[in-house]
């Protein structure tokens, strides 16, 4: 009896939510096309009401409109100078041609081992040995992680000559990849962005490209530094409003973070993390407000909101780079990161919200806001359901903490943040290209269609949180070469919470 009775609630409870859904879905439908479900019947009437009338009637109606030929040019001319300012003020389209991802040899992977067994070599404090051991157990980065080859040394070699190297290896192998599948030509690219955080030689890493590659003397380069992990967003923007400017252009982002210069040698918690979880990588985009580019494009850019958190003292130096009490220097990562990172995020996605949610999410948000301010304060804040406005979310992979938070705050699916996860795995946090290693793992898997919306958002020091949105121009299969094509078939694997060392 007692079973029957859960049962019968159980079906009810099912049957409940069922309903619910059901109620959900028809408002929101009823929301989004309210204003075809309002003009259809009226022009659906006057249709019929015209049909109904004879030729004498239509043109007595005619007759009466009084018009003449001079308002009928007029009007024509309005309509027409109308259209035309329309067409020249809006922005233009800008258009990811493709992109390319840079794939670390076999020789520069770091198990778990190794890793510690060079840190024990290096240290002579068991308790950072212990601290480092107990982060990567918990951190989500796999065995197949890399880092560049003055990382293998004992002890590292963290030289000017050493980081150029690695400047070169994976910005070079980036753009050659991208060349080759796009047929791009040197003297095609007009505009050139690259973002380096921490890795600020003279000359610039972006003269350093235009000299391997011969570009023409008149290019518009830019070189951004110190501005963390979400850089590659900032550069996205960056070359979006150049292309705005100048029109039939190419421009060619890059983004990466070069390890070697970097390595921690102190003893301090706080900064020790950074060497645990960043690995190498580096991303080339080809993006072109070309008209004939948009056929063989991918994606379209639609948005991209900047969040600056910086006014705010605590936000500031939340990642900050400094030296410890014996001199070491090194990155420093406050405890209060991720309170900082919901909280720019939630500025983010309330400019962002207007831009991409369907008015049915809009309307609630709007509603619980107002019932807040005038009803009740303790009723909870309406969290729009973002899964309506896209497909794919690539969220940046700095650490299991970050893809753990934005999950719950935004109530994603694991298959939501599983790009994210994975690319943590495979690749480990490789700053600002890691949003690019996730749209591969998303293409690679065969998921991307024609019309899905793809939201990429990054993290960075300052405080910042940015988002780009793009939709899918063309179903896009599966690539070949890229930076998951021997292991995606592997993929997604199972990561537990703790992986015992």
């Amino acid at each position: 009896m007692p079973g029957g009775v859960a049962a019968a609630a159980a079906g009810a409870g099912y049957s409940g939510s069922v309903k619910l859904k059901y109620v959900k879905l028809g408002y929101q439908y009823l929301v989004n096309h309210f204003l075809t479900l309002l003009l259809v019947p009226v022009m659906a009437a006057t249709a019929l009401e015209l049909a109904r009338m004879g030729p004498g009637e239509l043109l007595s109606l005619w007759r009466s409109l009084q018009l003449d030929l001079v308002h009928i040019l007029c009007s024509a001319f309005l309509v027409v100078f109308v259209g035309t300012v329309y067409f020249m003020s809006r922005p233009r389209p800008v258009y990811l041609v493709d992109y390319s991802c840079y794939k670390p040899p076999p020789s520069c992977r770091v198990p778990f081992a190794t890793f510690m067994e060079h840190t024990r070599l290096i240290t002579d404090d068991e308790k950072s040995v212990r601290f480092q051991t107990r982060i990567l157990e918990r951190s989500g980065l796999g065995e197949e992680t890399c880092l560049p080859p003055a990382n293998h040394y004992i002890p590292p070699n963290p030289s000017m000559e050493a980081s150029r190297a690695e400047a070169q290896l994976v910005i070079f192998s980036a753009i050659d990849d991208l060349v080759r599948r796009t047929g791009l030509k040197p003297k095609d690219i007009d505009i050139l962005v690259v973002n380096c955080s921490l890795f600020s030689p003279t000359p610039s890493l972006s003269a350093m490209i235009i000299n391997k590659y011969k570009l023409r003397s008149n290019i518009r380069s830019f070189n951004l530094s110190g501005m963390g992990c979400s850089a590659g967003l900032i550069s996205l923007d960056l070359a979006r409003d150049m292309l705005q400017v100048h029109p039939n252009s190419n421009a060619l982002v890059v983004s990466t973070e070069i390890i070697t210069p970097n390595f921690y040698w102190g003893t301090r918690r706080d900064m020790m993390l950074p060497n645990c979880l960043f690995r190498m990588g580096a991303a080339a985009i080809l993006l072109s407000n070309r008209r004939r580019e948009a056929r063989r494009a991918k994606y379209r850019l639609m948005h991209v909101v900047r969040t600056h958190k910086g006014a705010d003292d605590r936000a500031y130096r939340c990642v900050y780079e400094e030296e410890d009490e014996q001199g070491h220097s090194g990155i420093s990562l406050s405890k209060e990161l991720m309170a900082i990172a919901g909280d720019a995020l939630k500025s983010n996605i309330t400019t962002i919200g207007p831009l991409v949610l369907p008015m049915s999410e809009q309307l609630l948000f709007f509603f619980r806001l107002v019932g807040r301010k005038l009803i009740n304060k303790k009723w909870k804040p309406y969290i729009p359901d973002f899964k309506l406005a896209f497909e794919h979310f690539c969220i940046h992979a700095g650490g299991r903490a970050v893809i753990d938070e934005l999950q719950k705050n935004l109530d994603l699916s694991a298959q939501h943040v599983e790009a994210s996860r994975m690319t943590l795995h495979r690749f480990g946090n490789t700053s600002s290209s890691s949003l690019w290693y996730e749209l591969a793992y998303i293409e690679a898997k065969g998921r991307m269609r024609r019309g899905d919306r793809v939201w990429q958002i990054g993290f960075g020091s300052g405080f910042k949180c940015n988002s780009a949105v793009w939709k899918c121009l063309r179903t896009v299969k599966a690539p070949t070469g890229g930076p998951w094509d021997d292991c995606i078939h592997r993929y997604p694997v199972d990561i537990p919470e703790v992986v015992k060392l």
